[in-house]
């Protein structure tokens, strides 16, 4: 994220950026996420994300989400987890945030525009679950300098000490108390060289390359400092040091400039035995530099430690996990869908809307096992009387279809229907299972909530 005007100079450089490469990327169709910050959790990965609203032409964001996966490439979206209105002192601008867990508790640091001086801070807001719900315990920003407070990174070392990085232009650093609400010690302002972020070429005033949105990663005793850099449009570097507190060797490029968003944003997970690397960009329909979606891929380190700089690829298209068909599953986890929305509400969370006729969610490696399926069980409804239906088919949007459901009309979306069909023939073994949506209405055809696989 960024305050100033240059970014819409970038707009009119912005490259094609071709969707179709993208089988598993952007891991989010449903809604525009940006900004991906993951965690690890009981063995399950969380990827915490902004939301930029639909068709915005600047950063209007008011938002934080958080979905989750279990095996790479099916993604559960838990929806709006918190947003700058649950901050009292805050007035807008839910940008970059991280979440981290310590003994049990979880800690959101976000960053937002104070209402008493109208400057970005960072703020803190903590939670009994991953899920939340979170709650501000400060009542005020956490810190806040004379300008730049945007995109916190938290990272907790094997010692325990908490410490954690913000800020564009400049980059600043604090260690966190024990109680992870507070700081010690004042504010530093880490030095700006061209040996800890390299050279940026043609503008005095900004010296490195380091623009903003910093996260903090460690790996076998060597710390690394993931950074978008500039000038626009932007590319991940990184730097390295065998201290979380630096001093930083600039390394090099991770992730050179490239898609249709004009920013970016590293965020680096280990999870079951590999490394990955989340960034994102504009390759969604509608996409670019205020409409973005989070994307992900394994990195490769040298033996040296150093990192071989890669391009935004397809992803990860090889499932960790199967998926039991024969427990009850979200509507809302996917791994491929098109022309869908990501909705919620009180009466049950989240759920997907189907826009159009032929649009569609998957979901992969679904293991059946050797006796099959042979029911279908779904939670549905539509505000269109007669004419939509529901298939589950096989292995493609076209695939062969093994079952068809009539949807209800039900009113809204804070009514619903339970609808269970006989399957044409049983399904045996692994699959993967596409939902297509039919129907002769011009929009907003049916709503899907849950679904779930009889023996």
């Amino acid at each position: 994220m960024k305050h100033y005007k240059p970014y819409l100079l970038a707009l009119c450089a912005l490259l094609y950026f071709d969707h179709e490469v993208f089988a598993q990327n952007p891991i989010i169709q449903t809604t525009y996420t940006a900004d991906p910050a993951p965690m690890v959790y009981n063995d399950r990965l969380y990827v915490y994300t902004t939301q930029d609203e639909d068709e915005s032409t600047w950063f209007n964001m008011n938002n934080w989400r958080v979905y989750s996966t279990n095996d790479m490439v099916n993604w559960t979206d838990h929806g709006v987890i918190l947003s700058y209105t649950d901050f009292e002192w805050a007035k807008g601008d839910a940008w970059a945030a991280q979440c981290v867990e310590k003994k049990g508790k979880f800690y959101l640091y976000v960053p937002a525009i104070s209402k008493t001086n109208n400057r970005g801070a960072i703020g803190v807001a903590v939670a009994d679950s991953p899920l939340g719900p979170f709650r501000d315990p400060l009542g005020k920003p956490l810190v806040q300098s004379e300008w730049g407070d945007i995109d916190p990174t938290v990272f907790i070392d094997d010692d325990g000490q908490a410490h954690m990085y913000w800020g564009n232009p400049k980059l600043k650093y604090v260690k966190l108390n024990e109680d992870m609400i507070s700081y010690v010690g004042d504010i530093i302002e880490v030095p700006m060289t061209e040996s800890s972020f390299g050279k940026r070429a043609g503008d005095p005033e900004r010296p490195t390359k380091y623009e903003e949105g910093p996260w903090l990663y460690k790996r076998n005793d060597l710390y690394y400092l993931f950074w978008p850099g500039g000038p626009l449009p932007e590319f991940i570097g990184y730097s390295t040091s065998r201290s979380p507190e630096g001093p930083w060797k600039y390394g090099g490029v991770v992730m050179p400039a490239e898609g249709e968003a004009f920013t970016n944003h590293p965020g680096v997970i280990d999870f079951r035995g590999k490394t990955y690397f989340f960034y994102h960009n504009g390759a969604l329909p509608g996409g670019g530099g205020f409409t973005r979606s989070v994307a992900v891929q394994e990195i490769v380190f040298n033996k040296d430690g150093s990192i071989a700089q890669m391009k935004m690829t397809a992803g990860v298209t090889k499932a960790l996990a199967t998926v039991n068909p024969y427990e009850l599953t979200q509507a809302e986890t996917i791994s491929w869908s098109e022309n869908v929305k990501s909705l919620q509400n009180d009466k049950v969370g989240v759920f997907v809307k189907a826009k159009k006729n032929g649009a569609f969610t998957s979901i992969k490696n679904v293991d059946f096992g050797k006796e099959g399926a042979s029911s279908f069980f779904a939670r549905v409804g539509t505000t269109h009387n007669g004419g939509m239906s529901m298939d589950v088919r096989l292995g493609s949007v076209d695939g062969s279809v093994v079952g068809t459901i009539k949807i209800p009309m039900t009113g809204g979306d804070d009514r619903w229907a339970t609808v269970d069909v006989q399957l044409d023939a049983k399904v045996k073994g692994v699959h993967d299972i596409y939902f297509v949506f039919n129907g002769k209405a011009p929009s907003n055809i049916m709503f899907f909530d849950c679904w779930k696989f009889g023996k």
